[in-house]
């Protein structure tokens, strides 16, 4: 069966959500992040991608669009709600990875960023997530934007022009 790309439907949205709460239990973050993220999917402030294979959900990636989503804390730089876009909550299941679905996850994502206006995306990861960083600069979010601690860990974003 082909994977597919493509902006989540709403149960495919459950669906990952679920398998998140399913694998992280006793974190009572992500409860907290399942009904924000769903909400910013029903409101516009977001939308969440989904990769399909063996037609089931296994991987996601969001677009947060507004300056209010929690993620993203009023930085304009980050996301405006005009001009600059933010991608987010990029997961893929393990059986998955390394086989170019989140590359072209990421690519739909950015192909809609363009077609709706936006200018650039930016992108946040862990200082000590090399592996990622790696991959980020490699989609060209190249231009760095700010470092920032958030929950005790410092966090580097970049940006890529569209």
């Amino acid at each position: 069966m082909e994977a597919v790309y493509h902006a989540a439907t709403k149960e495919e949205l459950a669906c990952l959500w679920e398998k998140n709460l399913l694998a992280y239990p006793a974190d009572p973050r992500w409860a907290k992040w399942a009904r924000e993220y769903t909400a910013y999917n029903e409101n516009g402030m977001g939308i969440t991608f989904a990769a399909v294979l063996e037609g089931e959900p296994v991987g996601e990636a969001t677009l947060l669009l507004s300056p209010a989503c929690g993620a993203i804390g009023g930085r304009l730089a980050l996301a405006d709600g005009k001009s600059v876009g933010n991608v987010n909550a990029l997961r893929m299941e393990k059986r998955w990875e390394g086989q170019g679905h989140m590359s072209r996850l990421v690519g739909v994502l950015e192909g809609y960023a363009r077609k709706r206006g936006l200018e650039a995306l930016t992108i946040g990861v862990g200082a000590k997530e090399t592996r990622n960083l790696g991959i980020y600069l490699h989609w060209g979010y190249g231009e760095f934007v700010m470092a920032q601690e958030e929950e005790g860990e410092l966090v580097l974003y970049y940006r890529k022009n569209l």
